[in-house]
């Protein structure tokens, strides 16, 4: 099998994409690879604690690679920091590094230019599917959920530290897509069919932040006409044992 590494987002896609390429058994994850806000030790765009992600990469018994990012970092400094750690996998032997996206053509194109300059290639298990489909089957597979990060543009407060079930789909606007896939929420997946045992909680206050775009008009996988969505609900997930 081919030696992948897993961009680990502590959410469902990531957890789909890893069960997925795990029963195909074409390529061997060997480890997960998580960008984390280094002054707040939180998931970027989660806000999921690091101790919860080290959580679930012991449950899944795959080692994990967490790599610092400050806080505003442009996008000329984000990918030198991501070249260096990427470099240091292939050095290791990985070849592939696999994503959970499902249909953003310009992240897509961004994260495979980048990897084709250190001679790296990046596989998109779920590419492409019908996303109403793929969160059915999500749900249907044994896996759990709940929301930790809901865009305040397109979802109000309360649909923040909801667990991920129908009823909850069912409720979303129909302009939402069900996997939250135009980053409309985000989600913190606590048990699943690969899990060894499921992650403990509690759940803790819902907060709304606002964040602006750094100045910086370098190299970016957004073209020109990209507006930036700024506010967000947050759910801080309390670790439990």
């Amino acid at each position: 099998m081919k030696k992948a590494y897993l961009n680990w987002s502590s959410g469902k896609d990531a957890a789909f994409a890893l069960y997925n390429i795990q029963k195909e058994k074409h390529f061997e994850i060997s480890k997960l690879v998580t960008t984390v806000n280094s002054e707040v030790d939180r998931v970027s765009m989660h806000g999921t604690r690091e101790n919860l992600l080290i959580q679930q990469a012991e449950s899944l018994q795959i080692p994990l690679q967490i790599i610092p990012l400050h806080g505003d970092l442009s996008m000329t400094s984000y990918n030198e920091v991501m070249k260096k750690h990427t470099s240091q996998l292939l050095n290791e032997g990985y070849t592939h590094s696999v994503f959970g996206d499902i249909f953003l053509q310009d992240l897509r194109d961004y994260r495979e230019k980048q990897l084709q300059e250190i001679g790296m290639e990046a596989v998109f298990p779920l590419w492409k599917a019908d996303t109403h489909q793929l969160i059915r089957d999500f749900l249907e597979r044994g896996f759990k959920a709940i929301t930790v990060s809901v865009n305040a543009k397109v979802l109000d407060k309360t649909f923040c530290g909801r667990i991920l079930d129908m009823d909850f789909l069912k409720e979303l606007p129909a302009h939402v897509d069900p996997c939250g896939e135009n980053g409309e929420f985000h989600t913190f997946v606590f048990d699943g069919p690969n899990f060894r045992k499921p992650i403990n909680f509690e759940i803790g206050e819902v907060v709304e932040k606002s964040y602006f775009p750094t100045e910086d008009k370098d190299d970016c996988f957004c073209n020109e006409k990209t507006t930036w969505d700024t506010s967000f609900y947050y759910c801080d997930l309390l670790p439990q044992g």
